[in-house]
């Protein structure tokens, strides 16, 4: 038995269909499809190197700003000592003016004293004098 013609022309017609098909709209489907899984990959990749940058960035970040508080901190500590040195040497200072100034007022308190002493050493001499002079002027009167 021999196949009818019509079942040819069905398959002719057929594998026409198919190979227009798949030129017209598979294929050019399949390359859409292709293209945009193409295109997920590259941007999923770029968010991955994005991630990746702003990770560094935050680190970098991170890593600057602990450095200048270390280094805000040093300053203030320097300059915290050099304030109480300076402090030191002013105290130190003014220790020593005060111990000067009372040296000074020591000293003139023991020449005023020296003085008042032998000021009053003499007027003693001169009144004694006076009273011995009376009192025997006036036992001889």
């Amino acid at each position: 038995m021999l196949p009818d013609l019509t079942v040819l022309w069905v398959v002719f017609f057929v594998l026409v269909l198919a190979v227009v098909l798949n030129t017209l709209i598979f294929r050019p489907v399949l390359n859409v499809i292709k293209q945009r899984e193409d295109a997920v990959a590259s941007a999923r990749a770029l968010a991955e190197q994005a991630g990746v940058e702003a990770r560094r960035a935050t680190e970098e970040f991170d890593r600057k700003t602990t450095e200048a508080r270390a280094e805000i901190y040093r300053q203030m500590d320097q300059m915290r000592r050099s304030a109480l040195d300076e402090r030191a040497a002013l105290i130190a200072a003014t220790r020593k003016e005060a111990e000067a100034a009372l040296m000074e007022a020591r000293a003139r308190l023991a020449r005023d004293v020296a003085e008042a002493s032998t000021r009053l050493d003499a007027e003693a001499d001169v009144l004694a004098a006076e009273a011995a002079a009376r009192i025997l002027g006036r036992r001889a009167s």
